[in-house]
């Protein structure tokens, strides 16, 4: 299968099945995408609606039909030309419950178990009480209110002949060495005598072969005389009864796990999470056993030709993303003949790009959200709106202030425990050198929260140990920034930091004769590493690695595995839901400060992608926090800062009465400031086109999506409500006043108010949309469509934007009709559907030609030039003009999303030479230019029925 031309995403749960993707295979190939691109396809949590809660590698999910339906899906898929790629979650497995038998067993032997190293496991804790377990925080509240409670029990797995711990729908299994005690407790003779070969034995491996001896023979006793005899066991530890359940207590003191309130684990957990999800562990893929381990499935289904490519989840939480890539690519390389396809889920920061030496196509495509995203907004609007949520929220701080304030308490409220992890590595590093060792524990623990406080992007990637010209490009932004914010006596303490985060080779180990001299006076400066070393390739073969050097590159690693989810957690979760300028910027990927894209800007990132055609190019995802049509109705309103602001204003005067006064704050009030001004942003922003103010079941049903989104932006803003510790009377107060506000009594108030001013920027959004959509079909990469978002996305964040798809109503909506004889229905978003499939026909008549021809930005001249955003592609002979409207909303009289050609005026394309005299063909209006006049179209002629043009020397069939 050759590589794709464009990705279809799919979000596969037990509702939505393998079987359920292949009876709509149909319109996803009249559609014109040529992969499909599915969720995990790996066994997950029972009932999960996402699949990245993977608790078995090496099983395709049976609730998405199994490995049998999948290979029907992937024969009939490849029998029509196209792929299949597949999402893939490497870095973390969902933990918890009872389904994950790598963790059970790890539960039941401790650090002895066969896959205690699979994990991101702290066997030896600072807290003596977790040293050789591992912290189960899921219990609902404290362990011994749990416990009296009688909410946790013992019990016996008949069919595994287990002994196991149960609380509500988590499974902890008794290790064997307690089994000889445990059936000696019921004082019977056949029990006493199934105890026998449990007598003695330890954790070590040999042994566990000895407990499954005993097993058998406790199965099959069972068997025979059933699991009465084992009740007198399980009544000798029931919770019910103050002696038994202190017996239990000592029972689970003696485990490899230790059960804990959910709370614990912000501040205790000893293992490595994702995020701040307790449900998700690590896991150690970059060991080799692992990474076999974790790929075993996946390998099999590349090389039968089931798959065709992957998509890796969150590779920033690996331990070395690049090494891990270079081993997938040779992995997958060695299964077949055809290079294997590749994209990352990468969130780069402003002015980062994908490292040049990951092997690897290219990412999942927030990079060109967040470009053509930004494009959409007006720089006229940028200070107006500023100063217009300076005087809604009283802080006219920038995002960064925000982001900054959210990392700091992230840290300190939610990340402890990861924090914990990197500054005992640090401080381990410190002790072994007499120079070092009086460093403490604190100042380290001080410098290191100071350094991920201000880190610039998510995180680095040193190659063995050392930091390149790259890494040392953002570290050193952090660096700085801690020395300004540090007190004096503790850029000591910082200077020996950067040092074991990189910044210098290791030390070697003390010896006796070091003496007590200063550690900067012993260690040298080394030179850092080249940017694209590799951390497989920087030693030579069969050299083991010093005890300094695993310190150093444990650290790093640790230091990274803290700076990627901080800045997940307190950007994208947290300052994203506080700070509210313009939400249309508060995206995955994006920087709300970074507001604007320039032309120039747009075309310059373009030519950049060009070194990676093969990159995914998004603009919703099953991630996003709004949908792409809702984004771009919303920048709109950068073009009508003034009036958004008077109307902001006036809404909120409308709406004082239905205010939730709070009785504990006498200057608080439900929602608050913020809070409503948002709301009123995202109205806008998801109203459907053809939604009445005075249809009540349609009012009411985005009343209640709306009202799952505001529950959601208020636990993540952190700032009155969250997730940990939930103020239910608050957000009750903010619901009763989305409702009231939302009544059918409000319709001719203001119901009638946001209609009339959504219907006053509807259109211009839509011309957004059309703009963005286009981009996307024609930049450098391959497009990549989320789910049912061929017709309108004014979805919100999850579980909104992974709602059921109606593929009825788009199979019928689809036809051969050019868009721009839909433009006059535009608010059924049928002209956007069939952009998409104009456009991905193209495609595939020439597919070098969007996806990797040359890249030239157009000259636009005349009355209106700065509304006009075109360029060029080109492969061969084959050529393709891009020409769409830009920042028009001053521009439209009517209702139709389209300036009238008489507003153009004067205004033309200047096209490349070597289209003079060619005849171009609109894709997407079957009307046909031929080029004369000094080489030149005029926009009055192009864009006469669309606000949107993509010309072609080819013609359509």
């Amino acid at each position: 299968m050759t590589h794709p031309r464009a990705t279809l995403r799919l979000q596969l749960h037990h509702g939505f099945t393998f079987d359920d993707a292949l009876a709509q295979l149909d319109y996803f190939a009249a559609l014109g995408v040529s992969h499909l691109y599915l969720s995990p396809v790996t066994t997950a949590q029972p009932g999960s609606m996402h699949g990245y809660d993977t608790v078995d590698y090496g099983a395709v999910s049976a609730e998405l039909g199994g490995e049998g339906a999948l290979r029907r899906l992937a024969a009939k898929v490849h029998e029509r030309g196209m792929g299949l790629i597949a999402d893939f979650v490497p870095n973390h497995m969902g933990v918890g419950g009872a389904h994950n038998a790598w963790w059970l067993d790890i539960l039941e032997w401790g650090r002895h178990s066969a896959y205690a190293r699979h994990f991101d496991v702290d066997w030896h804790s600072a807290d003596p009480a977790l040293r050789g377990k591992v912290l189960m925080p899921f219990l609902g509240a404290q362990y011994g209110e749990e416990l009296a409670a009688g909410r946790i029990e013992l019990k016996f797995d008949p069919i595994a002949a287990r002994f196991y711990v149960q609380y509500g729908p988590h499974v902890c299994p008794i290790c064997p060495t307690e089994y000889a005690t445990l059936l000696q407790s019921a004082n019977r003779a056949d029990l006493n005598t199934l105890a026998g070969p449990f007598q003695g034995v330890t954790t070590q491996p040999e042994d566990q072969a000895r407990a499954t001896a005993g097993r058998d023979a406790l199965r099959a006793f069972v068997e025979r005389a059933g699991v009465e005899p084992i009740e007198f066991v399980l009544q000798s530890y029931a919770s019910t009864d103050p002696v038994t359940r202190d017996r239990l207590h000592r029972l689970l003191e003696r485990q490899h796990f230790r059960l804990a309130w959910w709370r614990t684990a912000t501040d205790e957990v000893n293992w490595r999470r994702f995020f701040d999800v307790t449900a998700l562990a690590g896991v150690r893929v970059e060991r080799h056993d692992v990474f076999e381990a974790v790929h075993k499935l996946v390998f099999r289904l590349y090389a039968d030709g089931v798959i065709d490519g992957l998509r890796i989840d969150h590779i920033d939480g690996l331990a070395d993303p690049r090494e891990y890539c270079e081993r997938l690519r040779q992995r997958l390389t060695s299964l077949r003949a055809t290079p294997p396809f590749i994209v990352v889920e990468k969130i780069l920061a402003h002015g980062e790009w994908l490292r040049e030496d990951w092997p690897v196509q290219g990412t999942t495509g927030y990079d060109f959200m967040n470009d053509v995203g930004a494009l959409l907004h007006d720089p006229a609007g940028a200070a107006p709106l500023a100063e217009t949520w300076a005087a809604i929220a009283g802080d006219d701080r920038p995002f960064a202030s925000y982001a900054l304030q959210a990392r700091r308490e992230m840290l300190a409220a939610y990340l402890c425990a990861e924090l914990d992890h990197v500054t005992r590595a640090l401080h381990r590093i410190a002790r072994e050198q007499p120079g070092t060792r009086d460093t403490t524990y604190a100042s380290v623990h001080r410098v290191v929260a100071h350094l991920a406080m201000h880190f610039p992007v998510y995180r680095i990637y040193p190659s063995n140990g050392l930091r390149g010209s790259l890494d040392n490009r953002f570290f050193d932004v952090a660096l700085e920034a801690s020395r300004r914010a540090l007190p004096r006596a503790s850029l000591a303490a910082l200077a020996l930091v950067d040092g074991w985060l990189g910044g210098r080779a290791p030390e070697p180990a003390a010896s006796s004769g070091n003496g007590g001299g200063g550690a900067n006076n012993s260690v040298k400066p080394a030179r850092a590493a080249p940017a694209g070393a590799s951390a497989s390739n920087s030693a030579p073969p069969n050299t083991p690695l010093s005890h300094a050097l695993i310190a150093q590159r444990t650290a790093l690693a640790l230091f990274s595995q803290l700076t990627a989810p901080l800045a997940a957690k307190a950007t994208e979760d947290t300052a994203l839901y506080r700070y509210g300028r313009l939400l249309s910027r508060n995206e995955v990927g994006a920087d709300p400060d970074d507001f604007t894209r320039t032309q120039p800007d747009f075309h310059a990132a373009n030519r950049l992608r060009q070194k990676r055609p093969l990159g995914l190019l998004a603009t919703a995802t099953h991630d996003h926090k709004r949908g792409e049509d809702v984004r771009a109705r919303l920048a709109v309103l950068s073009e009508l800062a003034g009036e958004w602001s008077a109307t902001l204003r006036a809404w909120s005067t409308l709406n004082q009465t239905h205010r939730r006064n709070d009785n504990t704050a006498a200057a608080a009030w439900s929602p608050g400031p913020t809070a409503e001004a948002m709301l009123y942003q995202t109205l806008v922003g998801c109203w459907p086109p053809e939604l009445d103010p005075g249809d009540e079941a349609g009012v009411r049903a985005l009343a209640e999506r709306v009202s799952q989104w505001q529950l959601k932006a208020l636990r993540e803003a952190k700032l009155r409500t969250n997730w940990l510790a939930p103020d239910e009377a608050y957000e009750s107060e903010c619901q009763a006043f989305l409702f009231d506000i939302l009544a059918p009594q409000r319709r001719d108030g203001f119901l009638q108010a946001l209609a009339g001013f959504v219907a006053r920027v509807a259109s211009a959004g839509a011309l957004n949309t059309l703009l963005q959509t286009v981009l996307r079909m024609t930049s450098p990469g391959i497009p990549d469509l989320y789910q049912g978002t061929e017709l309108w996305d004014f979805s919100l964040v999850d579980p909104d934007n992974r709602r059921p798809v109606d593929y009825a109503l788009r199979k019928a909506a689809l036809d051969d009709e050019a868009p721009a004889a839909k433009l006059k229905d535009w608010r059924n978003a049928h002209v956007k559907l069939a952009t998409v499939r104009r456009l991905l026909a193209l495609r595939a008549r020439a597919p070098e030609l969007l996806r990797e021809g040359e890249y030239a930005p157009l000259a636009v001249s005349g009355a209106q030039a700065g509304h006009v955003i075109a360029f060029a592609r080109q492969h061969g002979n084959e050529w393709a003009i891009v020409i769409g409207t830009h920042l028009a909303a001053g521009l439209l009289d009517g209702d139709l999303p389209l300036v009238a050609p008489e507003r153009w005026e004067d205004t033309k394309v200047e096209l490349p030479k070597a289209c003079a005299q060619a005849t171009l063909h609109d894709w997407l209006s079957d009307a046909a230019h031929t080029v004369r006049d000094g080489n030149t179209l005029l926009l009055r002629d192009v864009l006469q029925g669309l606000p949107v043009a993509v010309l072609s020397t080819l013609a359509r069939a």
